[in-house]
């Protein structure tokens, strides 16, 4: 089992090199081709020509895209992701400072869905077609249906304004992550709450399950022992992928709510056609969206003994 697990392990994350390389020359090349110079960005409007050329030269903009892009994966080789052209500090820093606010928004946001969407998906799955699996469903369906800006306006009108119980937001305080979390999770938390609800009700029609019904076992017994284990592995996926995508999702979030993540500063970077800090941050992006599934494949050994890394 280990030594399979090791080589399926290590076969992964040589398959996630060329991703990860394919990514790099997408990203290069598409933010060149936003619109906008970002030596006069940088050298504003009043600038000469001269000025703007010599900004271009310090930022390297003037040597050919292809050995630009050369440079730039030398550079990715040594864990050096350049220099913001904006703040001249290490790209590197400009992530680290924002990454921990992200972080701690994405992971709130991912438990909250986690947890509400396969409790809520256990129980209406038991209760098909009752009053409950209805109100449930018109939750979930409105929860994929509205915009996370939309949601979130609506969460800061009504705590923020109406009630004066929340802040509206920034991250003054602990109870700064709440809206913005519960508007980032409502997306996922739907989208669980249906694939468990899915998974449980076809595992419910399983011989296996009457028979176990047939021998007097506890419904609660039958559901938690022989139902949701086995109706597991659909729904790790969805929440491995609703994970990395909550990353997506907290651009709009963070700008909703001004909360200072990576979501802003990508937004902030690709107003100032920052290259360097767009392509660390969509790398980063990238690389966690490749972990997330690696360790749901692991999760799969887990949750079903029968599946091997052989």
């Amino acid at each position: 089992m280990t030594g399979g697990f090791v080589g399926f392990a290590v076969r992964r994350l040589l398959a996630a090199i060329p991703t990860l390389f394919g990514v790099t020359l997408i990203v290069f090349f598409m933010v060149r081709m936003l619109p906008g110079d970002p030596a006069r960005l940088l050298a504003g409007l009043l600038a000469t020509q001269d000025e703007v050329n010599r900004i271009r030269v310090q930022l390297g903009l003037t040597k050919p895209v292809p050995v630009q892009y050369a440079l730039f994966l030398a550079g990715l080789a040594r864990g050096d992701l350049g220099k913001s052209t904006v703040t001249q500090a290490p790209v590197m820093y400009e992530i680290g400072v924002r990454l921990p606010a992200t972080a701690l928004l994405a992971a709130t946001a991912t438990v909250l869905s986690v947890l509400f969407g396969v409790a809520s998906g256990l129980i209406v799955s038991t209760r098909q077609y009752t009053s409950t699996d209805y109100v449930v469903t018109v939750l979930a369906l409105a929860g994929i249906s509205i915009p996370v800006f939309w949601l979130g306006l609506m969460l800061m009108m009504v705590f923020a304004v109406g009630l004066h119980v929340l802040p509206a937001g920034g991250d003054a305080s602990p109870l700064s992550l709440i809206l913005p979390s519960i508007a980032l999770a409502a997306f996922s938390l739907a989208i669980i709450e249906r694939q468990t609800r899915s998974s449980m009700l076809e595992t419910l029609r399983q011989d296996y399950v009457r028979t176990a019904r047939a021998k007097g076992l506890a419904e609660g017994w039958v559901v938690y022992r022989h139902v949701l284990r086995n109706s597991l592995i659909p729904v790790v996926t969805i929440i491995g992928l609703q994970s990395a995508t909550l990353l997506g999702g907290a651009i709009l979030t963070e700008r909703t709510f001004s909360w200072p993540g990576i979501g802003t500063l990508l937004v902030n970077s690709i107003q100032a056609r920052d290259y360097p800090v767009i392509q660390g941050v969509v790398l980063l992006f990238a690389l966690t969206f490749l972990v997330i599934n690696l360790l749901v494949d692991i999760l799969y050994g887990y949750i079903d003994p029968r599946i091997k890394y052989s």
